[in-house]
């Protein structure tokens, strides 16, 4: 058992392998490899961009006093369309926000500066393209792309007020590794300015996930000592992620062949039905069988193989004569349509011919099973009269043909003993036959013994059953 599993497991990657025997299609015999040679789009792009950046869901944010404290961001990506609706990004940022806020009157208002540096894996869903009418048929110009990922960051935040950190600002640095993830997402429009640059607005809302990154102060910590108000800055956001928003304006570089669309601007369902506009130009008036049908089989002569069908004769799909049976004969000259046979016979199968003498052979062995003679005699026994009787009556109806009449023995006793005892026995088969009528002509008696035994594993008689010796003990005829 353990060997056939070995095997069974050896085995195994040769069949599942040799299932497929195209490794880059599904069975399509029109399938190639994909690679720069038979691309159609270009699907690399370069982006740059700036704006502003602010923070937004803080303690200390941009939007102070109906004023906007505006800081900067830059950011530079690598983009990669998967398909016409969705592609990745690797986007870095870079900026800095200011942000305020009055926590007390005697402390002033504090002013809050946050420099940083972020890594982010973007995925981008072209909703324009994903959800563009199969009717809309204008011009594919603007574009809503919608973004969202997931990244690290690091930075440096600093908080000044005219209380406590009047002469010494607050100070806090988080390295740019894993200790620092941030989540963001936003939506950004983008215009086909030509085959190698887009124009685009985007507005991105970052989840910093850390409550220091407008500065107020570490996670959990205390601004002011116990004697001062507990509503440190730290508490005025309800929220532990201090979140910040950019709105940028940029450019993206589509790289490839200055003669192909990039990917993302392709728009299949136009392609598909520019296609099929073509058609419909192309063929104005389709006709059927433009060609006619000139043998009169009910196929067009556009697609019939067999152009001069005879009159009357049933067709396949492909105007073909059928020929059911395969001879060769069409059914319309096919006198046997369901049996194969040659032309010269009309289709129909040649039948040997059996000679008349063969049938009757063969008919009388089968009336001459079970005649019995006495023990070691040439005597027969009353009980095979009958039998003999029907013999008679079947050789009476075949006058003018001739037999032998051979008989034979069990593999028991001698050779010259079995000689004679079988020819013995034929002899009185023939005259017993002649006395019922049968010409004396048509019959010569024949002895072989044990040389043509019926069983011939019989000998010795040891070696088989009774009933195998015994049948070996017969009287049969055979054709002169």
């Amino acid at each position: 058992m353990k060997k056939k599993l070995i095997l069974l497991a050896a085995a195994l990657p040769v069949l599942i392998f040799s299932q497929n025997s195209n490794p880059y299609g599904s069975g399509s015999t029109e399938t190639k490899k994909f690679d720069n040679e038979s691309r159609l789009f270009k699907d690399w792009a370069i982006s740059v961009g700036g704006g502003g950046a602010f923070m937004q869901a803080a303690d200390l944010t941009s939007f102070y006093d109906g004023k906007i404290n505006w800081g900067w961001n830059a950011y530079v990506s690598i983009d990669k369309q998967i398909t016409h609706t969705f592609g990745l990004s690797l986007n870095y940022s870079k900026g800095e926000t200011n942000q305020k806020i009055m926590a007390r009157p005697e402390w002033g208002v504090a002013v809050g500066h946050t420099k940083y540096d972020q890594i982010a894996v973007l995925g981008d869903v072209n909703l324009s393209n994903l959800m563009r009418r199969v009717d809309n048929k204008s011009e594919f110009k603007w574009a809503l792309h919608a973004y969202g990922g997931v990244g690290i960051e690091g930075f440096t935040s600093t908080m000044r007020d005219e209380g406590m950190y009047k002469k010494y600002p607050f100070y806090i640095k988080q390295s740019l590794d894993q200790a620092s993830v941030f989540w963001t997402t936003g939506l950004g429009l983008k215009y086909n300015l030509s085959r190698l640059i887009d124009l685009e607005l985007r507005a991105m809302y970052v989840f910093s996930g850390d409550d220091a990154f407008d500065g107020s102060g570490t996670q959990g910590g205390r601004a002011y000592d116990e004697n001062f108000d507990p509503a440190t800055y730290m508490q005025i956001h309800p929220g532990r992620s201090d979140n910040a928003f950019t709105v940028n304006l940029g450019l993206s570089f589509k790289l490839g062949k200055s003669n192909r669309t990039h990917l993302a601007w392709f728009d299949p369902l136009q392609d598909i039905y520019a296609k099929t506009s073509n058609l419909e130009n192309r063929i104005k008036d389709f006709v059927v069988c433009e060609n006619g049908d000139k043998d009169n089989d009910g196929v067009c002569d556009d697609w019939d193989r067999q152009l001069d069908t005879p009159a009357g004769a049933r067709v396949d799909g492909a105007g073909v004569a059928l020929d059911i049976d395969l001879d060769g004969v069409i059914d319309l000259y096919d006198k046997c349509v369901t049996e194969p046979g040659p032309i010269e016979n009309n289709g129909c199968p040649i039948v040997a011919q059996t000679s008349m003498s063969d049938n009757l052979v063969e008919e009388i062995n089968k009336s001459l099973q079970g005649i019995d003679f006495e023990l070691n005699k040439a005597v027969i026994r009353k009980s095979s009269y009958g039998i003999l009787d029907n013999a008679a009556d079947v050789l009476k109806g075949a006058q003018g043909q001739q037999f032998f009449v051979i008989g034979a023995t069990d593999a028991r006793g001698s050779v010259p003993l079995n000689l004679k005892l079988s020819k013995g026995r034929a002899e009185a088969v023939v005259a017993y036959l002649i006395n019922k009528g049968v010409p004396a002509s048509m019959l010569q008696a024949e002895g072989r013994g044990k040389s043509d035994l019926k069983y011939p594993e019989c000998d010795p008689a040891s070696n088989c059953p009774e009933w195998k010796n015994e049948a070996n003990r017969r009287v049969y005829f055979i054709a002169k």
